[in-house]
């Protein structure tokens, strides 16, 4: 997560939200890292976590990242927790929930929801004070 946060500390520097995500191998190997980018390359979708997953696949040359581990800084939205199950991740560990979006236990329990065809382990409140704080000093200082 720490490495997550590195990535989220990257994106407010950039301008972007701060979000940042890693993505491990099921033997702990580090595949791919990412921050938001929605802003720099006027792309919806430029999550840090879609992008993660992108550059993982392309790491393993498989869309599924089977047994994966994907560490995010907030809870994922619908678009990114959607793309989690459709690539078959094995496990989220996020830090801080988000009221506003989050689909994972905030809204909703999209990873979990048994009527899906692939369930996700979901960790949460990983580092969640410093996941959250720098959400909130990048809002401040948008206000």
């Amino acid at each position: 997560m720490r490495l997550a946060l590195e990535e989220a500390s990257l994106a407010f520097s950039e301008g972007e939200v701060p979000v940042g995500a890693v993505l491990v191998n099921i033997d702990g190997t580090f595949l791919s890292r990412a921050h938001n980018k929605r802003e720099n390359l006027h792309d919806p979708t430029a999550h840090a976590e879609i992008i993660a997953l992108r550059d993982g696949a392309t790491i393993v040359h498989n869309w599924r990242l089977s047994g994966t581990t994907l560490y995010v800084t907030k809870e994922p939205c619908i678009m990114c927790a959607g793309t989690m199950i459709n690539a078959r991740i094995g496990r989220l560990v996020y830090g801080c929930n988000d009221s506003k979006g989050g689909a994972v236990n905030s809204l909703y329990s999209l990873l979990t929801d048994k009527r899906l065809n692939h369930q996700v382990d979901v960790v949460s409140g990983v580092l969640e004070k410093e996941c959250a704080l720098i959400l909130k000093r990048f809002f401040e200082d948008r206000r």
